[in-house]
């Protein structure tokens, strides 16, 4: 009874916020239409960042007669690095943009249109190669003011310490990973087999749509995302731990914990990407991916349902909001439902293609959409979870996310035990990727959406796009230090083994999350009633 009261509060004290800041009041899961609004803006917008990246190294590298650009790798991937650098750069500055000038909405908005432009200008690579330079700095900079201020909207649409927060973070969560699981899948495969700029070109044709859709929903909203100050007034009234006494030293001990969430997610990001770096040598090098028989029959069933599972997933949110929404915000639905005609298309398209080829061998890259697949299967569990009694605190939950992706990593050192010290080639069952990425993808939920959540309800309304744009700086961090230790994969794996290599990666992360663990209690206190 007492945990049915709590919820019953919960779910009131959401339809007043809703109310007083003139946001739409229907549900959908038990969560405003509004985030689901986001949830496919939002999923746009990461199929074009991921389906371009996919291709730019590739690009790079590949010769002239496939109309690369021949670059050499390491020229390649330091412009990479660069590129990928600033995209987690620039949110701080565009965070403090709509603090400070536009408001979060506006600044989304902007920084869609700014984005499609730059994908525009990389599918015009072919007539001059300042068009590729163009796009890629457009992108950086749309992707600055877009990146922060989306999240900021998804937590304003909630009570400032709403417990519902986490369980809506892991929802938007489920729609990043959507679309970065089709990006890659998609704009790789037509980059690669229909020409670069295609490629290019279908990244920015859905991030205009995204944009579209989220531009003529935004009455949705009511007044939140505008100017800040006009959500500020609801969030101190809800939040009574601010008083007038105590106000400064609950603001500071709050950003004190941000911050440490924030260092702590450094190591989490610097162990869970080495997906891009150790993790896809070890797929192309040590991993058994020329498949036939029946085995190969296999995988071209499960990389088919792979590909229709998640576009059945969303196709049913999309038909749930459809029917919520369509009457007061057609335009939106329109929009978004032409953009599902045509991913719908190319999802058949690839199946056919891959039914018909020749041979199956498991491509290395594949292997790096099973963490968005996870996540889309998981999140909706999670989002449960985090609703439930068994609901733990957003520090043991950080502790959780470290030590599961320290036990992905365990698995992937017991499968390479027996690859001799040194061995450039190997044939381990690809089980061992699989059962790693699962264990990282848990590990990233309750981590990525959780942190997410916990920055929204813990900064002040006049902060929330700069400490978002903190966050992402320490992502830049995390990411930056997983180039630079996974490049060591070769002198460790020579000097000892490559199994040796994967429990460095092992016990980082584990001894990471105990530490996690061990400062729960004193985060507890500092976060001042906010669970």
């Amino acid at each position: 009874m007492a945990n049915e009261t709590t919820t019953l509060s919960q779910d009131q004290a959401l339809d007043l916020h809703l109310k007083e800041n003139g946001v739409e009041t229907q549900k959908i899961l038990n969560h405003p239409v509004g985030l689901f609004v986001l949830f496919f803006t939002e999923m746009w917008e990461r199929f074009s960042y991921y389906g371009m990246r996919a291709l730019l190294v590739l690009f790079l590298v590949s010769e002239a007669s496939k109309d690369g650009w021949n670059w050499t790798r390491p020229d390649a991937l330091k412009l990479y690095a660069w590129y990928t650098g600033l995209v987690y750069f620039t949110p701080i500055i565009g965070g403090l943009i709509a603090d400070r000038l536009t408001g979060y909405r506006k600044a989304v908005i902007i920084g869609g249109l700014i984005m499609t432009l730059g994908h525009a200008s990389m599918a015009m690579e072919g007539f001059n190669m300042s068009f590729f330079y163009i796009g890629l700095f457009l992108l950086i900079t749309g992707n600055g003011l877009f990146k922060p201020n989306i999240s900021s909207i998804v937590g304003q649409l909630y009570p400032s310490i709403s417990d519902k927060k986490d369980s809506a973070y892991a929802i938007f969560y489920m729609g990043i990973n959507s679309g970065a699981f089709l990006g890659i899948l998609m704009c790789g495969y037509v980059g690669e087999t229909q020409g670069w700029h295609w490629g290019f070109g279908l990244a920015g044709i859905f991030m205009f749509f995204g944009t579209l859709q989220f531009y003529f929903a935004e009455k949705i909203f009511g007044v939140l995302g505008k100017k800040i100050e006009k959500a500020e007034v609801v969030t101190a009234k809800e939040d009574s731990s601010l008083t007038s006494e105590n106000e400064k030293t609950v603001t500071k001990q709050r950003l004190w914990v941000i911050g440490v969430f924030s260092i702590f997610t450094i190591f989490f990001w610097m162990v869970f990407e080495q997906a891009g770096g150790s993790m896809t040598i070890f797929a192309k090098d040590y991993t058994l991916r020329d498949l036939t028989g029946s085995s190969g029959t296999a995988f071209r069933w499960v990389d088919s349902i792979l590909t229709i599972f998640p576009l059945i997933a969303v196709t049913v949110v999309l038909i749930a909001l459809a029917k919520q929404i369509f009457k007061k915000y057609p335009v939106t639905i329109l929009f978004t439902a032409l953009s599902f005609i045509i991913i719908w298309c190319l999802g058949i398209w690839k199946v056919q293609n891959v039914f018909s080829a020749d041979k199956t061998e498991v491509p290395a890259s594949w292997f790096g959409i099973l963490n968005s697949f996870f996540i889309v299967a998981l999140a909706p569990f999670f989002s449960k979870i985090w609703e439930s009694k068994f609901n733990p605190s957003g520090p043991a939950k950080f502790g959780m996310g470290l030590i599961f992706v320290g036990i992905g990593f365990a698995g992937l050192a017991y499968g390479g035990m027996d690859i001799a010290p040194g061995a450039k080639v190997a044939q381990v069952s690809m089980f061992w990727l699989i059962f790693a990425y699962f264990f990282h993808t848990v590990g990233e939920l309750c981590v990525s959406p959780v942190g997410l959540s916990y920055v929204s309800k813990l900064a002040p309304a006049k902060l929330v796009g700069l400490m978002f744009g903190v966050w992402f700086i320490c992502t830049f961090a995390g990411n930056t230090l997983a180039g630079l230790t996974g490049s060591l994969i070769d002198s460790i794996s020579e000097k000892y083994s490559i199994s040796t290599f994967f429990l460095i990666f092992t016990a980082i992360p584990i001894v990471a999350g105990l530490a996690m663990f061990a400062l729960t209690p004193l985060l507890r206190k500092w976060m001042n009633g906010v669970h």
